[in-house]
């Protein structure tokens, strides 16, 4: 067929494969599920902390809370090993391995005892000589090598990680890896921390290239336990939306990374604006926390099933922020499909609660459309709103307001969903 003659060629003269990657037809939508770093980091001590170490068990453990708490149908179906996975050195045969004292069955049984609860399981690597944490990481040599070990144990998602590479290497290695990857033959989503290494902005990140190569990406510091730690994530991703929103879609997502909402860093407010942010952002919901343990209120945040239709959008567009208020009060809106719209009031008050008051007007909605009003948070329909019609919430200090817009009835010229464009100054959100 054409297509074959066309990658023939492709082949021959060494053209265009990464581009091949973006179409390995994963992450259609941002993915979501759990994973080990931000929670458990590098704890390798079984003997002391054998509940907290990085093991099978733990993994395994994590794995039963997904299937058993209400998790996968909700569509959170990643259960994602970070660092400190492997022993110290690669075996006869150049393989990585995982320790044997941590990891007694191996990675292939543990990918089996995911797949059995109807689970994908993730692993991570580095492109350097080390990993983060000091384990074998992934020389260019070992590339190929490497994507044929994880396909063979069964592995669905790879984060690859930066630490101990060049520049140089990184250009290399990413798309080296994202051919390799899709040479398997299996389907395994690919995570790049790639732009976070080289700063997350052009020129020397080009977000063209970077969505041909891999399904998702690291922008940015990594994420901490603490408020400070999400506001700092939140600024730089939305001081620099005109670069990264018009990057992200179906198939190639920005990574603000984990969700931190049921550790110990974030207030009750503070976790609902981290999850709102993170589904107007279009982002990855990536859990990192203890689900063993969780709080009823942490997990009713995560569970909520509006706020993860919004953040599951089909046409995967990722959101901006609209309004920044002298009141510290901003609002941040995230076109949907069937002309529906997401929008976010935001407080960095620590003060009290702030009657914030609008209209959809001001925030550019089309004229003379009425929308019902649903309150994400509290479930319930608020109402139906004029364009023109003034309004009025209260948002808490640190916390969010986050409602979701059906429209009832538009206006008659038609609007259309355009992508893929930085706005101008005239710039209408609706029309996004």
């Amino acid at each position: 067929s054409g297509l074959a003659l066309a990658l023939a060629l492709a082949l021959a003269l060494g053209l265009a494969l990464p581009s091949l990657a973006l179409e390995n037809g994963l992450a259609r939508t941002p993915p979501m599920g759990w994973m080990s770093w931000e929670r458990f980091r590098c704890d390798v001590d079984c003997q002391e902390d054998p509940r907290n170490c990085i093991s099978e068990q733990l993994f395994m453990e994590m794995a039963d809370r997904l299937a058993e708490d209400g998790w996968r149908e909700l569509g959170y179906e990643y259960v994602n090993i970070d660092d400190c996975w492997s022993a110290k050195q690669r075996d006869a045969a150049g393989q990585l391995a995982p320790d044997p004292k941590r990891f007694p069955s191996g990675i292939k049984a543990l990918a089996d005892y995911v797949h059995a609860r109807g689970l994908k399981l993730g692993i991570y690597a580095d492109l350097g000589i080390f990993t983060c944490g000091g384990y074998p990481g992934t020389m260019l040599e070992h590339v190929k090598q490497d994507a044929q070990t994880f396909a063979a144990w069964g592995v669905d998602m790879l984060k690859l990680d930066g630490c101990y590479s060049s520049a140089e290497e990184q250009a290399k290695g990413y798309p080296e890896m994202a051919r390799a990857l899709n040479a398997t033959g299996r389907p395994i989503v690919y995570s790049c921390s790639w732009p976070a290494y080289q700063g997350g902005l052009p020129p020397k990140v080009n977000y063209t290239i970077l969505a041909e190569i891999c399904n998702l990406w690291r922008n940015y510091d990594d994420i901490q336990d603490s408020w400070e730690s999400v506001l700092s994530i939140v600024d730089w991703f939305f001081t620099n939306q005109d670069v990264l929103q018009p990057a992200a879609g179906p198939g190639h997502w920005n990574d603000p990374d984990m969700l931190i909402i049921g550790n110990f860093g974030l207030s009750y407010e503070q976790s609902r604006s981290q999850m709102a942010l993170w589904t107007v952002m279009a982002a990855p919901l990536l859990m990192s926390t203890d689900l063993r343990t969780i709080s009823p209120s942490a997990k009713e945040i995560l569970q909520n099933p509006l706020m993860i239709q919004i953040n599951q959008d089909p046409l995967g567009i990722q959101g901006r922020r609209i309004v920044k208020e002298k009141s510290h009060i901003e609002v941040f809106l995230r076109p949907l499909s069937q002309a529906a719209s997401a929008l976010v009031f935001f407080s960095r008050r620590t003060d009290m609660p702030f009657r914030y008051t609008t209209s959809l007007a001001r925030l550019h909605f089309p004229e003379d459309a009425v929308y019902e009003v649903q309150d994400v948070y509290v479930g319930k329909i608020v109402g139906t709103l004029k364009t023109a019609d003034n309004f009025t919430v209260v948002i808490n200090p640190s916390g969010v307001v986050m409602w979701y817009l059906r429209p009832v009835a538009l206006p008659l010229q038609p609007w259309h969903v355009v992508r893929q464009q930085a706005p101008g100054k005239d710039f209408h959100p609706a029309l996004l």
